[in-house]
Parts: structure tokens; C-alpha cells; sequence
């Protein structure tokens, strides 16, 4: 098995999900689209107590783990612990990076959500291990948080020395906008949580994700 800062490089497609996915019972969503291309789950839950998501968490640690994915954490540096995750996502509000790396240890990943040229320069600075940029469209997921549209991701992608995944209203219809500005790494919510055919979904943006990559 690589080391996960390894495995990352080649991370294109991240789900983030809540706990009960619309699409589905968590333990029979998650291999569907898993096995569609899904690299990395986050599990992102706000308003559950510890004791709570850790059931979920086992789900997706175990999923995760048998289609060779990276599992990430949202936001509680305790539960990623716990839940054995191969790292925690974090937002500007959240724990300070430098006491995330002090609880997580060195081995496992911290992801940084930004939202501004100086936020994504600054995570880079941090120690960081791979940066959200976005929303790149209004999203629901967000509410009030205002789209930053494609020029973030342009700027990400001439400006960053880390794995940087556009995120924020991305699903299959534009997808090829987010690529063409020059994404090379997306996470999507509704597009997989909310969708009729996940699995299909998945697959697209996977090949899509994977053609501009190159071999």
C-alpha cells in the first residue's frame, strides 16, 4: 500500500457525503459509486454528536477500504481519529492547521477549504496536504456563501503546488467548464448524493476528470 500522500496524487473524483444520502442507505450507496470511480469519501455531518457518526464512519472507513479509497472526516479532528480516517477536512473557522497536525500526527492528510486567492496561498503556506477551492457555482450545500466562479480555479491551477479539487455546484453538465478553466480534481455532493443513477454520474465525471488528467 502507497503512503496516503501518494495515494493522493492520484485522487481526481471526491464524494463528500452526508450520513443519510438521499440516494440511498450510506452501506449501499457508497459501493455504487465507488466502484464508478468515487477516489475519496468524506463523511460530513454537522450536526451529529460523536457517538452518532461513528456508526457512519465505520461504514465508510470499511467501504472505503474495499475500493481502495481515501476516507476523510469533515470538520472533527476527534471523530477522524477515532474512526481510524486516512485524514480530516477543515474550513477557515475550523481548528488552526497547526493543532490538527499536532492531534493527527504526520501520516495523515489535513485538506483546507478556500474560498479566495489569499486563503488558497495561505493553505499552501500552512502544511496543508490538498486544498477545496469554491464554490465555483451557488450551491445549496452553502447557503449564503457566494459563488467564486471559474477564475479561482484558473488561478489554482497556474498558482498551486497542491492537489486542488474545485468544488461547488459541479455535476455532469458542467463539468467541462470546471476542466476547461483547468481543473484536474472535483468533489461533488448532489450530483452522486441526490442523483437517480450515481453510478452513472460518477463514471462520467470520472472519465472526464481522468481525459484531461492524461495517461
Amino acid at each position: 500500500m502507497h503512503p496516503i500522500s501518494d495515494r493522493l496524487e492520484s485522487c481526481l473524483l471526491y464524494l463528500i457525503t452526508p450520513a443519510a444520502p438521499p440516494a440511498g442507505a450510506l452501506d449501499d450507496f457508497l459501493p455504487r459509486v465507488l466502484e464508478a470511480g468515487v477516489d475519496m469519501v468524506q463523511l460530513r455531518e454537522k450536526h451529529l454528536e460523536a457517538g452518532l457518526l461513528m456508526p457512519y464512519c465505520e461504514i465508510a472507513r470499511r467501504r472505503s477500504d474495499e475500493f481502495g479509497a481515501l476516507f476523510i472526516v469533515n470538520d472533527r479532528v476527534d471523530v477522524a481519529i477515532a474512526a481510524g480516517a486516512d485524514g480530516v477536512h477543515l474550513g477557515q473557522e475550523d481548528l488552526p492547521y497547526i493543532y490538527a497536525r499536532d492531534q493527527m500526527g504526520p501520516d495523515r492528510l489535513i485538506g483546507r477549504s478556500t474560498h479566495s486567492r489569499a486563503q488558497l496561498n495561505a493553505s499552501a503556506g500552512s502544511g496543508a496536504d490538498y486544498c477545496a477551492v469554491g464554490p465555483i457555482y451557488a450551491t445549496p450545500t452553502k447557503p449564503g456563501r457566494p459563488a467564486v466562479g471559474e477564475e479561482l480555479v484558473s488561478y489554482a491551477a497556474e498558482h498551486s503546488n497542491l492537489p486542488v479539487f474545485a468544488i461547488g455546484g459541479i455535476n455532469a453538465s458542467n463539468i467541462g467548464s470546471v476542466i476547461a478553466a483547468g481543473a484536474r480534481r472535483a468533489c461533488v455532493v448532489r450530483a452522486l448524493t441526490e442523483s437517480s443513477d450515481p453510478a452513472g454520474v460518477a463514471t462520467r465525471l470520472k472519465r472526464e476528470l481522468s481525459e484531461a488528467s492524461g495517461p
